[in-house]
C-alpha cells in the first residue's frame, strides 16, 4: 500500500458513483451544465490557491463532485432522450401511419439464435433525416442468405419497437442487457424486405472483422477439427460463436471458462512474449522507446483483432501504462495502474461499467494485486516446479476470492474443482497461445505444415477431454445457488474487512469485520424471509401449459402430462427454483378444479369440459378450448379469466373482446407475463 496514489482511487470511486446515480436515479435534467460550471469554478479556485502547497478542503470537495458529475453526465449522454438526433425522436415526430425508411450500418455481429441472425446497427438516417443511435437488427434466417458483416449498410422499411421485457419472473432480461450496450430498440425483418445493400465506408473495426473472418475461413480448411478449431479461435481471435454449447458448458463447470474469453490473462502472456521478441531493439539508439511503441502497438492490434472486448482493452491499457511508467523512469504501483486504466476506460465508455466481463476482469486483477503477494510469502519451496505451482495456486485462489460473489450472482454455480483445473491448464496456456498465434500466422501465409496442425489438434483435444472429465464430476459442481444483490454486496464487505484485518490486526478492524459478518447474516435472513411466502403462478411458455403452487421451499408443478422428461431444469422453471431457493420439487397432472387459499380455480383445456354450476373465482384457459366463453361467464360468474401461452392468438383475441363486453378482467400471459396469485 506504500506507493498507492489514493487520489486516482478516489477519482475512480466518485466517477463510478456518478455513473451509478444516473443509472439508478434517472432524471430529465442534464447534469452537463452543472459539471461545466463546477469545472469553471475549480479553475478559479486553482488560480486563487495556486501558490498554496496545501489546497483548501473546498478545492478537494469540488474536484470529487466534478468527477461525480462527469460520471453522471457521461452516462446521460448515452441515453436517447439526451441525444437530439436519436432515431427514436425522429420516428416519433413523423406520421405514425407511415413505415419509416431506415439506413442501417452494421457495427457488431452477435451470436444468432435458432431463427434469426442478430446484429447491432447504427441508424444513420430515417427517411431523409440524419440520425444517431444503435438498434438491434434481427434478420430471419434464410437458406440462401449470407451473414452480413461489420460496415455493411442496409436500407430497410420496418417499424422500430421496444425490446420486450421478460414474461416470467427471474428470467434473463435481454432488454436490460441490451440497454447496457446502449441499444434501446429493435426491428425484425426478412431478407426479401431488405430494399438495398452496399458496403459502407470501411472502418478499422470492419477491417479487423474482415481479417478475422478471413483467418477463420482459412483455419476451417486446415486439418484442425471443429471443436479444437473453435478453441483456437477463442484463444487467439476472440471468436467464441463456433464453440459447441455443451463444450462451453463443460468449461464453465470445470472453472476454466476464463481461458475462452480473451482477457488480461491472454494479454499478459502476449505482453511477455512481445517483450522477449523485441529485446534486440534495445541495442539501437532510442531502442527502449521503439520497443515500447512496438509492444503497445502489437497489444492494441491483438485487442482489435479479438474484438475490443472491455477485458482485453483493460489489459492492453494497463500493460501500456506499465511500459509508459518504465519509459519515464518512475516507480509505479500496480494498483495505481489498475485504477488509472479503470478511470480512463470509464471516461471513454461509461457503459462498460455494466459489462459482466469488465466487472469480473477488474475484480480478479484487483484481488490478485491485493492479496496474492502475502499469500505467496507463506511458503518458499526450493524446487522450481513447486514454486511455479504455488504461484499458480495463490493467483488462482486470490482471483477466485475476488470473483466468487459476483459469479454466484450472475451464474448461480460454483465449480469446486477450479483449483485442479487451473493448476493443470494455466502452465500450458502460454504455450497454447504462443503456438496458436504461430498457427494463425502460418495459415495466413498458406504455409501451415500438416504435422504442426495435427500436433496442435492433439494437444487441444487432450485439453477438451480433461475439461470434460472435470465437468463430469457432478459432486463438485454446486448449482442453483441463490445469490441476491444484497448478498453480493455484503459478501464483498466481509471479504474486504477480513483482508484488511489479515494484513494488519487492530481492534477497530476486528470490530468492522464482525459487523460486516452480522450484516451478511442479516441479509441471508432477510432473503430467506422474502422467499418464504406462498403463491400460485401460471407461467408463460408458448405451446406449453405450466402452472405451479409454491409453499415455502416446496414447489409443485402442474403440467398437461407427466410421461415426458422432467421440467425441473428447463425454462422457465429452473430460474424460478433458483431464485426462490426451492428444496423440494414435484410434478403432477393439472387438476380440472382446485382450490388455492380462498379461491377456486377452474382449468379448461382442449376437452372443453365445464361444470354447469359451481362457485368459480378464476378460470384458466389452455390448449385452445372450443368453448362459448360468454355462456361460461354467465353460468359460473368468475372474477377473472386467464389465458396462458398455449392458445391460438385468434382465440385469445376473441376471448379478450368477450371479456371487454362483459366488463370482466382478462389476463393473457403472452401479453402481460406470468400470472401470480399470492
Amino acid at each position: 500500500m506504500r506507493f498507492i496514489n489514493f487520489a486516482v482511487v478516489k477519482f475512480s470511486v466518485f466517477l463510478t458513483l456518478g455513473i451509478l446515480s444516473a443509472y439508478f436515479f434517472p432524471t430529465a435534467t442534464s447534469t452537463l451544465p452543472f459539471v461545466l460550471f463546477g469545472f469553471g469554478l475549480l479553475i478559479v479556485l486553482w488560480f486563487i490557491e495556486r501558490k498554496h502547497l496545501q489546497k483548501s478542503i473546498f478545492f478537494g470537495i469540488l474536484t470529487y463532485l466534478i468527477f461525480f458529475g462527469i460520471g453522471s453526465a457521461s452516462y446521460q449522454l448515452q441515453l436517447p432522450k439526451f441525444q437530439d438526433r436519436h432515431y427514436s425522436k425522429v420516428i416519433s415526430e413523423i406520421n405514425n401511419s407511415e413505415t419509416p425508411l431506415l439506413s442501417l450500418k452494421i457495427t457488431e455481429v452477435l451470436k444468432p439464435d435458432r431463427y434469426n441472425y442478430k446484429y447491432i446497427a447504427e441508424c444513420n438516417a430515417v427517411n431523409t433525416f440524419e440520425t444517431t443511435g444503435n438498434v438491434l437488427l434481427n434478420i430471419r434466417k434464410d437458406s440462401i442468405l449470407k451473414e452480413y458483416t461489420i460496415d455493411d449498410v442496409l436500407l430497410i422499411s420496418e417499424r422500430v419497437v421496444s425490446i420486450p421485457k421478460p414474461l416470467n419472473p427471474h428470467q434473463f432480461d435481454y432488454s436490460a442487457y441490451m440497454k447496457k450496450l446502449g441499444v434501446y430498440y429493435q426491428l425484425r425483418t426478412k431478407p426479401r424486405d431488405i430494399l438495398a445493400y452496399e458496403k459502407g465506408r470501411t472502418t478499422i473495426w470492419g477491417n479487423a472483422a474482415s481479417f478475422r473472418n478471413h483467418l477463420i475461413a482459412k483455419l476451417k480448411k486446415s486439418k484442425i477439427t471443429k471443436d479444437e478449431r473453435s478453441i483456437i479461435q477463442a484463444l487467439v481471435l476472440g471468436e467464441r460463436r463456433d464453440i459447441d454449447k455443451q463444450l462451453y458448458a463443460d468449461y464453465a463447470a470445470a472453472g476454466a471458462v476464463h481461458i475462452l474469453a480473451v482477457s488480461g490473462l491472454h494479454v499478459g502472456i502476449l505482453f511477455f512474449i512481445l517483450k522477449w521478441l523485441f529485446l534486440p531493439l534495445g541495442n539501437l539508439r532510442y531502442g527502449e522507446q521503439l520497443k515500447a511503441i512496438a509492444v503497445i502497438g502489437c497489444l492494441f492490434g491483438f485487442a482489435l483483432l479479438a474484438g475490443l472486448s472491455p477485458s482485453v482493452v483493460r489489459a492492453a491499457t494497463m500493460f501500456s501504462l506499465f511500459l509508459f511508467a518504465e519509459q519515464l523512469k518512475r516507480p509505479t504501483n500496480s494498483i495505481n495502474t489498475l485504477f488509472l486504466s479503470y478511470l480512463l476506460l470509464l471516461l471513454i465508455n461509461p457503459l462498460w461499467l455494466f459489462h459482466v466481463g469488465f466487472q469480473l476482469s477488474y475484480l480478479a486483477v484487483f484481488f490478485i494485486l491485493l492479496i496474492q503477494p502475502k499469500l505467496y510469502a507463506y511458503w518458499h519451496p526450493k524446487n522450481v516446479v513447486l514454486r511455479k505451482i504455488w504461484a499458480i495456486v495463490t493467483v488462482t485462489v486470490a482471483a477466485q476470492i475476488g470473483v466468487v460473489p459476483l459469479s454466484l450472482f450472475y451464474f448461480h454455480q460454483f465449480p469446486g474443482l477450479f483449483l485442479i483445473t487451473n493448476i493443470v491448464v494455466l502452465p500450458f496456456l502460454g504455450i497454447l497461445l504462443g503456438i496458436g498465434l504461430v498457427i494463425v500466422l502460418l495459415v495466413f501465409l498458406n504455409t501451415l505444415p500438416s504435422w504442426l496442425a495435427e500436433a496442435y489438434n492433439y494437444v487441444v483435444s487432450w485439453l477438451n477431454s480433461f475439461i470434460r472429465w472435470v465437468a463430469n464430476q457432478d459432486g463438485f459442481l454446486f448449482q442453483d445457488i441463490h445469490f441476491s444483490e444484497g448478498k453480493t454486496m455484503a459478501s464483498y464487505l466481509v471479504i474486504i474487512s477480513i483482508i484488511l484485518l489479515w494484513k494488519r490486526y487492530s481492534y477497530r478492524r476486528l470490530t468492522v469485520c464482525l459487523a460486516s459478518v452480522c450484516v451478511l447474516l442479516g441479509v441471508f435472513i432477510w432473503d430467506k424471509q422474502k422467499v418464504s411466502g406462498n403463491e400460485l403462478i401460471v407461467f408463460q411458455k408458448n405451446r406449453n401449459t405450466l402452472m405451479a403452487v409454491k409453499q415455502g421451499a416446496n414447489l409443485t408443478l402442474f403440467r398437461s402430462d407427466t410421461l415426458s422428461e422432467t421440467l425441473k431444469n428447463t425454462f422457465p422453471i429452473k430460474a424460478y427454483r433458483t431464485a426462490h431457493k426451492i428444496d423440494h420439487f414435484s410434478e403432477q397432472l393439472f387438476p380440472k378444479v382446485f382450490s388455492y387459499g380462498n379461491k377456486t380455480i377452474l382449468v379448461v383445456d382442449s376437452s372443453a369440459i365445464v361444470p354447469k354450476r359451481a362457485k368459480i373465482d378464476l378460470v384458466v384457459l389452455t390448449q385452445s378450448p372450443k368453448i362459448n366463453l360468454e355462456r361460461l361467464i354467465d353460468s359460473l360468474k368468475p372474477m377473472k379469466i386467464i389465458a396462458d401461452g398455449n392458445n391460438y392468438k385468434s382465440y385469445v383475441n376473441r376471448w379478450r373482446s368477450t371479456c371487454a363486453t362483459k366488463k370482466l378482467p382478462f389476463y393473457h400471459t403472452g401479453t402481460k407475463g406470468a400470472f401470480i396469485l399470492e
